[in-house]
């Protein structure tokens, strides 16, 4: 590659684009970690992405109607944040870019959306990011129909490496993007044939070009180390109605010893090769240092968009009270004020009507009467809608030709499901939910732990989530998962045990600011449990006491979604025998964990024996069973240790013990 004459072509280019080269360099070698390649390889691209053509205003960094910008090669932060800091973004000052990397840095290895409000998702596992791109795009679709184009007509731009790529996740999303026809989404290749191992032939002969064309996408081929070409090729990618992909043939680590090299990659911090690589750029400047004039320039760059959000601002004030107010709303993720009474009356026409359903079919119930009021909720289902129940009447489908439609057919996308529902959640003003059987939370997983992450309030359905299942057997039957998805932190997990516990589940769930939900649903039938009506939603304490005991309370049975009716019977039993059993509902540990000590020791009183009753494995259950005040000694736990079988699920409750009579036996056991 010669340096030499890309200096020429278009100095003034050249010198904005080293920028990012010399700042990346510095940093990584202060921080003697990171990423170096990348930001040097697509410093052209990025420099003519932002100039020429990203909506955005660096002074107002989560304006709703900005261009998205994606850097689902997250291991090149060092490029995002030489942007941000170049174009005058305040949180990115150049101690953050002198502190790249370390303890307390908004400027992390990996960009991570909480810390810094211009970056809009978290990446670094790749495939995430262009997932998360194609829910972006489809949330600006939606909104642009509900609000239309004055007040929503933006972009969503990704750059992606050739290991995003070769994630299997970016399949399910280039799929879904193709088949929706998302015509504001451009994906801007890196394409520079280097990865850790080497080159990419190591590992792959696949055809992106081809690949992307033959998911129906608008796919271009450029020298992407020039600004003319890819000023062109980004210009006509927006023209296009289908989605874009622009395939950049860069050198990873440009002008660099270690240019078109697996080195390359990682950190480049020898002083002496970082010294020729910017006599090659012509960068005559002290470590951090970026002289005013290109400072200036790329400070005009920032404020470019601040004419573009005026506008919309203006725009914005022209529409009407009602429709500005749902905007602010959505965007603000606050609950209207019917969501209460209309989860209220659910509750009481359930607690007397006593229906027994599966709680798969409880979760539609309650989306029936949440949905109509919540016109930000976005639906959906990987290929189960008529198992996980996630389809209301009054939704619509969302497609090509109906972009109003608010329920997504995804397709055996569990993956790319999860993460584009990030997407949407993170671009603003949508709440999405979609389902699948709870045993795919394993091919949904890296992108579940990434809304916990990220702090966003997705919701994963999850039905069939036991050994309920039956005749499907054990690769259907989940076991360990209840566990998994209660380890992750800031996650919140329900099991509910009737229609009542369904809907008071949803109220939180569609009520979290910063939380994501999993719903644990059942296939089988269950009896409606809470049959007097209360008011208050007891489920938003994590546990509660459904059943008093009868007699002196020496026991105490705590469970969970379909156990909770066992552990009722189980009480029957003992408490024929004069043996006073109390029955502790459980919808959600980590909630009752959020509750202050004085209320757990109330539901957990000292004393009385515990048995823990869930039909999955016991990992998780040793905090209520053992702590919180318990007797040493005096616990067990009924439910698997084993993975299930294939038969009908009644035999299988017996198979398994996950039965009323052996809880009671366990109970009894403790006492003697």
């Amino acid at each position: 590659m010669d340096i030499a004459a890309l200096r020429e072509k278009n100095p003034e280019h050249w010198m904005k684009a080293a920028a990012i080269r010399a700042l990346t360099l510095d940093a990584v070698a202060a921080a003697n970690s990171g990423h170096s390649g990348m930001p040097m390889g697509m410093a052209d691209v990025a420099t003519v992405l932002f100039e020429k053509h990203l909506k955005f205003d660096a002074s107002a960094p989560k304006w709703p109607d900005r261009d998205r910008f994606i850097l689902s090669a997250g291991h090149g932060s060092m490029l995002i944040y030489s942007l941000l800091h170049l174009c005058g973004d305040a949180q990115v000052t150049l101690d953050q870019i002198k502190n790249f990397r370390q303890m307390g840095a908004l400027t992390a290895g990996h960009p991570e959306n909480f810390l810094l409000d211009a970056v809009e998702t978290t990446t670094g596992p790749l495939g995430q990011g262009i997932a998360n791109a194609v829910g972006f795009a489809m949330a600006e679709e939606i909104q642009r129909a509900q609000y239309g184009r004055k007040l929503v007509d933006h972009y969503t731009y990704a750059i992606v490496g050739d290991g995003c790529l070769m994630e299997g996740i970016s399949q399910e999303a280039i799929g879904l993007a193709g088949r929706h026809s998302l015509g504001h989404l451009v994906v801007l290749w890196d394409n520079n044939n280097i990865t850790i191992d080497g080159s990419v032939e190591l590992s792959d002969r696949t055809n992106q070009v081809q690949r992307f064309r033959a998911s129906g996408w608008h796919v271009q081929e450029i020298d992407g180390h020039d600004p003319e070409a890819i000023d062109a090729a980004i210009e006509a990618a927006k023209k296009a109605k289908k989605p874009s992909m622009i395939a950049c043939k860069t050198h990873i680590a440009l002008g660099h010893a270690a240019q078109d090299t697996s080195k390359g990659h990682g950190a480049l911090t020898d002083a002496d090769q970082m010294k020729a690589a910017k006599e090659a750029y012509g960068w005559s400047y002290g470590p951090f240092e970026v002289p005013a004039d290109i400072k200036s320039q790329w400070e005009a760059i920032g404020a470019r968009g601040a004419a573009d959000r005026a506008a919309w601002e203006e725009r914005f004030a022209e529409a009407s009270k009602q429709k500005q107010d749902r905007f602010n709303r959505a965007y603000a993720l606050d609950v209207p004020k019917k969501l209460s009474a209309v989860v209220k009356a659910l509750k009481k026409q359930i607690s007397e009507e006593k229906p027994s359903v599966a709680t798969r079919k409880s979760s539609e119930m309650a989306l029936a009467v949440i949905n109509p009021i919540m016109p930000e909720t976005v639906g959906g289902s990987a290929d189960l809608t008529g198992s996980n129940n996630t389809k209301t009447e009054d939704l619509g489908v969302f497609d090509t030709d109906n972009r109003r439609g608010r329920y997504v057919y995804w397709g055996i996308r569990e993956h790319g499901m999860a993460a584009a529902m990030n997407g949407m959640a993170l671009h603003g003003g949508i709440r999405p939910y979609s389902g699948t059987f709870f045993c795919f939370t394993d091919y949904a997983r890296p992108a579940m732990r990434l809304a916990a992450l990220m702090k966003i309030p997705t919701v994963f359905v999850m039905t069939h989530d036991s050994i309920g299942v039956g005749e499907d057997g054990p690769t259907h039957q989940p076991v360990e998962h209840l566990a998994i998805c209660r380890a992750t932190p800031n996650t919140y997990v329900f099991r509910p045990a009737d229609t009542v516990e369904t809907a008071e589940a949803w109220e939180v769930a569609i009520s979290s600011k910063e939380t994501p939900s999993v719903m644990a649903l059942t296939r089988q039938n269950l009896p409606t449990l809470r049959t007097d009506h209360k008011l208050k939603n007891m489920s938003a304490q994590g546990a509660y006491v459904l059943a008093e005991a009868e007699n002196k309370r020496q026991v105490i049975l705590i469970a969970t979604g379909s156990e909770v009716s066992i552990a009722m019977d189980a009480k029957a039993k003992l408490e024929a025998e004069g043996i006073g059993t109390r029955v502790v509902s459980m919808p959600c540990m980590e909630l009752f964990a959020e509750q202050d000590e004085a209320y757990r020791r109330r539901v957990l009183p000292a004393g009385a024996v515990r048995v823990g009753v869930e039909a999955a494995v016991r990992q998780g259950w040793d905090q209520w069973l053992l702590g919180e005040r318990a007797r040493p000694g005096k616990s067990d736990f009924v439910g698997m240790d084993r993975f299930g079988a294939s038969a009908p699920a009644g035999e299988l409750y017996e198979k398994f013990g996950i039965t009323a009579s052996n809880v009671a036996e366990k109970a009894k056991a403790l006492l003697s």
